[in-house]
């Protein structure tokens, strides 16, 4: 079998949805919508090793700290596992004031009695009560015509009215989904919806929920909206409804998806964090909550450790989180080009100089520190790298602030160590590259013993003890200034004739006792450019450490 090169014949187009006119797409999200995290039912149900009871409570225990309120914490019908948990969970007084806990059942009488006496002695719950209406699922797996489909739906109703009367210690809320919601006729989804609303009887003050699943992912996310749309404003008594999303990721535009459906008139959004789900996954999450952060709307969840969340996550679903995964991968806030890495450098920098919160650093759309993470990641270095991006690890781990010509020299010798290794160069691959260029002494021409100056009308007198070529020799020289006569005392001791072209320097941290670094350009007669780097508690010694660097480099 191969592709088809007419692929016309075997799939056909989604249709459009009859929407005279659409409103979602001049809206904007400004609060956070309603959170359901189905991570411990759709999401554990696709696991290959279904989390136990102590993983599931420490994923409950996760989610509650991050802020959900509302969590669908199992399918007590499927089994013993599910149900013992679930009656433990709420036994053991662990679901907190204001946490709402929620189980799934199909649209069957014995299963529906199942799942309310699970949840027997909450202060509240909800039940969530589902049963397919799509023209592929009425055909192939029920063979049932629209009248019957919709009588399973009515019957469902029924049962959840009739349990919550059975059980009156609870505070019982409905949930009701036209299951393939996304691949089904509108009116007649809004028909089994508004049947079930005729038998539960909702009011504005306590509405039933009414989730419209993309149970298979079958259309660009702009239908998905207009569907959402449609329904809205055609569903009778819309203000008794709690619109709630479920997309599924089979198309890879779940995310997109549910953000279209909020600007459609939904109210909810289920899923799971990062995206975790049968096939292709539920909507993640965390992405949706952390797109409505960076702009500017708190999303009430809680994501400042973000690595302790996936942490727990992998742990308990025994899946990575992709190293690319928006937000939370381990490489999303990297920057390995060299091109990026000096557009984030530079972006940190004017961060540095500005006088508000606002955040605007090229390629970061999110500051990692509002999640826990630290800068130090954002930039790390291979072949692909640059000079911006080695100049940044040697100020984040060192402190280090190299001039600008000196970070295009030094690169070309961390690039060369990257070519020659073939892998990713930590910040002590790169320290000790930088020191073995500019800062070691072993091996090197001329090494520092003891120096001093004195002042001969203007010109000052550098007196030196080097070890040139192995051997403790005595120097001077003489100029208009320490590092002019550092040179002339290296010029008369067989060194290089050079020039001074640049020169700075710095304090490596604060207070009274810390490292100067000392950075020289020099130009030696025939044109070469040397550079050279010294560090010491002395920002005059630091100086002539730098001059000799530059010596040693010829």
């Amino acid at each position: 079998m191969t592709m088809l090169r007419d692929p016309s014949a075997k799939y056909s187009p989604f249709p459009q949805v009859p929407l005279a006119t659409r409103e979602w797409p001049a809206r904007v999200t400004t609060a956070a919508p309603i959170w359901l995290s189905t991570d411990l039912r759709d999401g554990n149900q696709s696991l290959i090793d279904p989390m136990d009871a102590e993983k599931k409570t420490r994923f409950f225990d996760l989610l509650v700290r991050i802020g959900f309120k509302e969590i669908e914490v199992g399918f007590p019908a499927s089994g013993a596992t599910d149900f013992d948990y679930i009656q433990n969970l709420v036994r053991s007084g662990r679901i907190p004031e204001g946490v709402t806990p929620q189980v799934l059942t199909q649209s069957r009488a014995d299963l529906i009695r199942t799942s309310f006496d699970s949840l027997e002695g909450a202060k509240t719950a909800i039940v969530h009560v589902y049963n397919a209406v799509s023209p592929a699922w009425r055909k192939i797996v029920f063979g049932m015509e629209m009248d019957e489909i919709k009588g399973i739906a009515i019957e469902g109703a029924k049962q959840l009215r009739d349990n919550a009367a059975r059980l009156p210690g609870t505070d019982w809320r409905f949930e009701y989904s036209p299951e393939t919601f996304s691949t089904a006729e509108l009116d007649f989804s809004i028909a089994c919806c508004e049947a079930v609303m005729d038998i539960l009887q909702p009011t504005a003050d306590k509405p039933i929920i009414l989730n419209l699943p993309a149970t298979v992912e079958a259309a660009t996310p702009n239908i998905y909206a207009d569907q959402i749309e449609y329904f809205c404003k055609n569903l009778p008594n819309r203000d008794r409804a709690i619109i709630s999303l479920h997309t599924h990721n089979d198309r890879g535009t779940g995310v997109a998806a549910a953000e279209l459906g909020l600007l459609a008139g939904a109210d909810r959004i289920e899923g799971c964090l990062f995206g975790n789900g049968e096939r292709t996954g539920n909507t993640c999450l965390v992405t949706i909550a952390l797109n409505m952060y960076t702009q500017g709307v708190d999303p009430a969840l809680d994501f400042s450790n973000i690595d302790e969340v996936i942490q727990t996550v992998e742990y308990c679903n025994n899946l990575p989180v992709h190293p690319r995964h928006p937000y939370g991968g381990e490489l999303v806030y990297t920057a390995f080009s060299g091109s990026h890495q000096d557009a984030i450098k530079k972006g940190f920098a004017a961060r540095e100089r500005q006088n508000d919160e606002r955040w605007e650093v090229p390629y970061l759309p999110i500051d990692p520190a509002d999640l826990g993470r630290s800068y130090e990641a954002v930039i790390r270095v291979n072949s692909q790298s640059g000079k911006g991006g080695v100049a940044w690890v040697l100020e984040q781990d060192k402190g280090l602030k190299l001039p600008k010509k000196m970070q295009a020299s030094f690169s070309h010798v961390v690039q060369a160590l990257a070519d020659r290794t073939s892998r990713e160069l930590g910040a002590e691959d790169i320290w000790q590259a930088f020191e073995g260029q500019y800062l070691a002494t072993s091996g090197k021409r001329f090494q520092l013993v003891d120096w001093s100056e004195t002042h001969s009308g203007a010109d000052r007198i550098f007196a030196g003890k080097l070890t040139i070529d192995g051997t403790p020799r005595s120097v001077s020289g003489r100029g208009n200034g320490l590092m002019s006569s550092v040179i002339a005392a290296l010029s008369e001791s067989g060194g290089p004739v050079m020039d001074i072209v640049d020169y700075s320097e710095h304090a490596i941290g604060q207070g009274s006792n810390v490292q100067a670094a000392a950075y020289v350009e020099c130009r030696t007669a025939d044109g070469k450019s040397l550079f050279g780097c010294g560090l010491d508690t002395d920002v005059a010694t630091a100086s002539v450490r730098a001059i000799l660097s530059a010596a040693n480099g010829a």
